[in-house]
């Protein structure tokens, strides 16, 4: 059988003291955990932890991703977005595909928030876009978690 070895993925078992969270991600506010898939799979794939570091000031932005796919399955906390012109409100269980080229904004989110991220390829970029609407501004952290 002829391999090629920047295709073939290997296994991977990643436990919770084999990494840990960080703050070199996409964005300043959040810790990021990587997962080790990124590596196993040669870049096809990266799953990670996000975890809130600091209150949102302003948000992402608006963006869109450039990704064949991206899944969010929330962990803990809550967040919102605005997909496209829609409000999304995402709570601890829901699971969000954010279809390839969507617009959206994260513009509010818990203390305690935490998502698992699932994103390919592994490399995807972020590119700021003009949004189709406002934006409702984030709550301070000390009121946001009494009102949901």
């Amino acid at each position: 059988m002829n391999q090629n070895p920047t295709t073939e993925t290997k296994f991977s078992h990643v436990k919770p003291e084999d990494t840990h969270f960080k703050a070199d991600g996409l964005r300043d506010f959040f810790l990021y955990k990587d997962m080790g898939i990124a590596e196993a799979t040669n870049g096809k794939v990266v799953a990670q932890l996000v975890r809130a570091n600091n209150a949102p000031e302003k948000g992402t932005g608006w963006h869109v991703h450039e990704a064949q796919f991206h899944i969010v399955y929330m962990l803990k906390g809550w967040a919102k977005f605005m997909y496209e012109d829609k409000e999304t409100h995402v709570s601890a269980g829901d699971c969000v595909h954010q279809n390839p080229g969507i617009r959206h904004f994260l513009f509010d989110y818990s203390a305690d928030m935490e998502y698992f991220e699932v994103v390919g390829p592994a490399d995807f970029s972020s590119i700021s876009v003009a949004g189709p609407c406002s934006v409702p501004a984030p709550k301070p952290w000390d009121i946001r978690n009494k009102q949901l």
